[in-house]
């Protein structure tokens, strides 16, 4: 129950019927109140409609919030019968009175005729022809700027008087405040869930990474160390013997299986920190990359300079995998690498002339054999985006952003 249902008449002859400053201050106390509730933006704002109904004898209340774009608004509180289009109706900013109000931070106030106003465009949803009067305010708090746009509609003629809408505002301030420690507590919760998301991402890769290592070791390297000492075994019994030419070919075998092993032992270091990486940068890397294809002429532009370590491995891999996936699947006569590297972010892009494929459909059908899943997973490591666009008969281009940590 507020303050105003505990014996506050609400109406007057003029305006909002809120001349006495006491009972202004009571209503602004029933906004701070509604506006405490909880960092909820929805719960919040259904509030604050409610009572300036309440408090003001007005018909309906709509809270419109600026998002994250900041180029457009969103219903995120309304009284009833409208409560139901709360995250339905949005609006560009500049669109209808509320879009001028938004882009202009300047209340507006009309009496009657809202046709007749070139700023009005009426909303279907919010069945603006059954009200005559409205006044729409800028919700502004300092230092965070423009919330959003709170509009008060009656379906009798209203006069709103300045006093009018000086309260509006105030009640906007008060709820634009509200409203960015919301946004603020709302990207905080995203970004802890990011971070949580990525850890475990991490954690997987690496317990997976780990995983194939052991696998190839065992099934690999340990193996023909295994089948090397029989050789050696083989030999040095021989050699007991005083049969040198017998035990020859045991250790030509040896030979072999040491160079063989001492390959997949390079191989298996690659795959945790590609050497060249350290040899060459990602340029000269992905340099190397484009050579080595096959039948495919290559262009390059890449940025030449370095950025950190772990963004390096990761584009490597994604390069890998785009440039094998051309190979097997796109049929492609020319491919183009590029590597730019901004201020704060940069960026890879694979593109060929290949066969292409439909990208709705399902992978089995070729949609999924570009290998996205890991690249997307390799890209999500880094906090980076991937693009890909690609249609039948007109090649593929692998696009991936990736933010750069401040030095």
């Amino acid at each position: 129950m507020t303050r105003l249902d505990r014996g506050w008449a609400v109406t007057g002859p003029r305006g909002l019927g809120l001349a006495d400053p006491e009972r202004e201050n009571a209503v602004l106390l029933d906004i701070i109140e509604a506006t405490a509730r909880g960092p909820g933006v929805e719960p919040m704002a259904a509030a604050v409609a409610r009572v300036i109904t309440e408090a003001t004898a007005t018909d309906v209340c709509f809270v419109h919030v600026l998002d994250d774009t900041d180029r457009s608004l969103t219903l995120v509180g309304a009284t009833p019968p409208f409560d139901s289009q709360v995250g339905v109706v949005r609006l560009p900013l500049g669109h209808g009175v509320t879009g001028w109000v938004a882009e202009h931070r300047e209340p507006v106030v009309i009496a009657q005729d809202k046709e007749s106003d070139p700023r009005y465009l009426p909303i279907p949803e919010l069945r603006g022809a059954d009200y005559v009067s409205m006044v729409s305010v800028p919700m502004i708090s300092e230092p965070s700027g423009l919330a959003g746009v709170l509009n008060v509609h009656t379906v009798t003629r209203r006069p709103f008087d300045d006093r009018d809408v000086r309260l509006l505002l105030a009640i906007g301030r008060l709820l634009a405040g509200a409203l960015h420690q919301a946004r603020m507590h709302r990207r905080l919760a995203t970004r802890t869930q990011a971070h949580e998301r990525f850890a475990e991402q991490m954690i997987t890769a690496q317990e997976a990474e780990r995983r194939r290592l052991a696998r190839d070791i065992h099934d690999g390297i340990s193996q023909r160390l295994v089948t090397l000492s029989y050789h050696l075994d083989a030999a040095l019994t021989f050699l007991d013997r005083g049969e040198p030419a017998q035990a020859r070919p045991g250790l030509e075998s040896s030979c072999e299986l040491v160079g063989t092993t001492l390959e997949e032992a390079r191989a298996a270091i690659g795959a945790l920190r590609p050497p060249v990486l350290d040899d060459l940068g990602l340029s000269g890397a992905l340099a190397a990359l484009a050579r080595d294809l096959p039948g495919i002429d290559t262009t390059l532009a890449l940025d030449e300079r370095r950025v950190p370590e772990h963004v390096e491995v990761a584009l490597y891999r994604i390069a890998q995998e785009a440039l094998q996936n051309v190979l097997k699947h796109a049929r492609a006569r020319r491919v183009t690498l590029g590597l730019e590297i901004g201020d704060g972010d940069v960026r890879l892009a694979v593109c060929d002339d290949g066969v292409g494929f439909d990208q709705a459909d399902p992978p089995e059908s070729g949609g999924g054999g570009y290998g996205l899943a890991s690249v997307r997973e390799r890209a999500d490591l880094i906090g980076g985006a991937v693009r890909l666009v690609s249609g039948r008969g007109s090649g593929t281009t692998l696009t991936v952003t990736a933010p750069l940590p401040e030095q």
